[in-house]
């Protein structure tokens, strides 16, 4: 679909890219020729990911242990790729967190777990990576990942809808405030692509299947799919696309509505089980760390 090492001299990071959608979209840019940077908190997953993506593509990946929540922590990684490698001429922020539970249920640290990793981390890697930018006089390319409820909301996953709706109003404002700047900032809200750590939290007790979930073309998503766009996106020649969301989903959401409006008729038993299947979904994550 693109020409070969269509981004050949771009540098770009890619937060969450050891894993799910964000090792997907890293893979892509590889294959395109760019120098991709991904960043986490888990070292043997990035180190796995560079290593596999490289032994398939070549090129380069760089990895960086870093906590997304802590500004701190991301200042000092941006100023390390800006020292070490130069500057970045892309970013994707991917890296977030989800569950689904009753908002009744969930404790002020549960929606801390969530806003922190997606609403403060995203702000804080775009702040970062943009004001070099200015200061640089560099242009540059931000997308966000975020979900097609910044458009009809969705109940029991209050924490991450909030949080990815101040994404997507970040996205709009800085568009307009960076433009001038030669920094263009877009969105993309996926609907249901199968990663297993997005199906354990979201929906622990069904599987996503072709034929089983519900949208106008009756399937999930194609990983390629979500890669040509994140491609698209980022590439050279669409540099007036600036400001905007880019719905990925079938249509899902003009059909459907809200996500999650089913649990509406769960009982106590029936949540008490979700949330055991996600916290034992917790524990191996973080056995793996």
């Amino acid at each position: 679909m693109f020409q070969a090492q269509l981004l050949r001299g771009k540098r770009i990071l890619v937060t969450g890219g050891g894993s799910g959608l964000g090792r997907e979209i890293s893979e892509k840019y590889l294959e395109l020729g760019a120098e991709v940077h991904i960043c986490g908190r888990r070292q043997a997953v990035l180190e796995e990911a560079a290593a596999a993506l490289m032994e398939r593509h070549g090129g380069t990946v760089k990895t960086h242990v870093t906590d997304v929540r802590s500004a701190e922590a991301v200042d000092a990684m941006v100023d390390a790729i800006w020292r070490d490698s130069g500057p970045l001429d892309g970013l994707v922020n991917n890296a977030a967190g989800n569950f689904v539970s009753r908002t009744q249920d969930v404790s002020p640290r549960g929606f801390d777990a969530v806003a922190n990793t997606v609403l403060h981390g995203t702000y804080y890697m775009t702040h970062h990576v943009g004001r070099r930018w200015i200061a640089d006089g560099h242009k540059g390319s931000v997308i966000s990942i975020v979900v097609t409820w910044v458009r009809t909301g969705a109940p029991f996953v209050v924490p991450s809808a909030m949080s990815k709706a101040g994404i997507d109003v970040m996205t709009k404002s800085l568009a307009i405030e960076w433009g001038r700047y030669g920094i263009r900032l877009n969105a993309i809200a996926p609907g249901i692509f199968p990663t297993e750590g997005a199906n354990k939290r979201l929906s622990p007790k069904a599987q996503w299947e072709d034929g089983v979930v519900r949208n106008p073309m009756n399937r999930l998503g194609r990983m390629s799919e979500l890669q040509n766009l994140a491609v698209f996106l980022m590439a050279d020649g669409v540099d007036w696309i600036n400001g905007e969301t880019i719905a990925i989903d079938g249509a899902g959401h003009r059909q459907n509505g809200a996500s999650f409006t089913d649990l509406a008729d769960l009982d106590d038993a029936a949540w008490r089980e979700m949330r055991e299947a996600i916290r034992n979904q917790d524990q191996r994550d973080k056995s793996l760390r």
